[in-house]
């Protein structure tokens, strides 16, 4: 209860410095939105019963997680930057706390942020591209929130490593990315699958969501400590 006191706090607290002053939130949700924009005039195509102009929603699950990887990784680089620029960072590792629950906690922190991009990408995406995507809402919130543990665990890792690094902007999608391949394939494979109505499909890949994030959380929490201090 103890560990979970820690990681409660300290998620709190980077939750209330971005609600403060909105800078992380207001750039992710408006990069995001401008993607989904972007693509929704990219893939207009002309219905076959009319003359009518409409966008296609067969790619509307790869546009939800193309701007969400985007976005969030704009709030990976700029949450980690904090932490640096103001010395927190060194502060935390000092401190007589678990290392894990300084992981956690920024974990949850950037989940949460990820979250409130996904409330503005998947309406936009369901109003721009016509997607049932609110029809099986059960799986739509498993899938966004498995997707959404899995980046946030992963990047905080890769982002907390490259915190001393000088060019972290440009290494950060390099090493973050292949690692989070697996990941965002299956949230757009189980995307696909609920839109289609294939609900044994897209149950599948939910449950290899949640064993990625297992994995990985795992590993994580092992690692975490050594790759910081290192």
């Amino acid at each position: 209860m103890e560990f979970l006191r820690y990681v409660k706090v300290l998620a709190w607290k980077d939750v209330r410095v971005e609600f403060r002053s909105r800078e992380i939130i207001y750039t992710m949700s408006f990069f995001a939105a401008m993607v989904v924009l972007l693509f929704s005039f990219a893939f207009i195509k002309q219905s076959a019963t009319s003359n009518e102009m409409t966008a296609s929603s067969e790619h509307s699950p790869g546009f939800i997680w193309v701007a969400v990887l985007f976005a969030g990784t704009l709030g990976l680089s700029r949450a980690f930057d904090r932490e640096r620029e103001t010395g927190t960072m060194r502060a935390l590792l000092l401190a007589p706390i678990p290392r894990a629950a300084i992981f956690l906690g920024k974990a949850v922190a950037i989940a949460i942020m990820v979250m409130v991009v996904q409330a503005v990408v998947v309406p936009l995406v369901a109003l721009f591209f016509d997607a049932p995507l609110f029809t099986h809402p059960l799986p739509l919130v498993c899938t966004l929130v498995l997707g959404t543990i899995g980046f946030s665990v992963v990047g905080s890792v890769f982002a907390a490593m490259l915190l001393k690094t000088g060019s972290r902007d440009v290494l950060l999608p390099v090493v973050l990315y292949p690692i989070l391949v697996p990941l965002f394939i299956a949230a757009i494979k189980a995307t696909a699958a609920m839109l289609d109505g294939s609900m044994g499909d897209c149950w599948f890949w939910i449950r290899f969501l949640a064993v990625y994030d297992t994995i990985f959380l795992v590993a994580a929490l092992w690692t975490f400590e050594s790759l910081v201090i290192e």
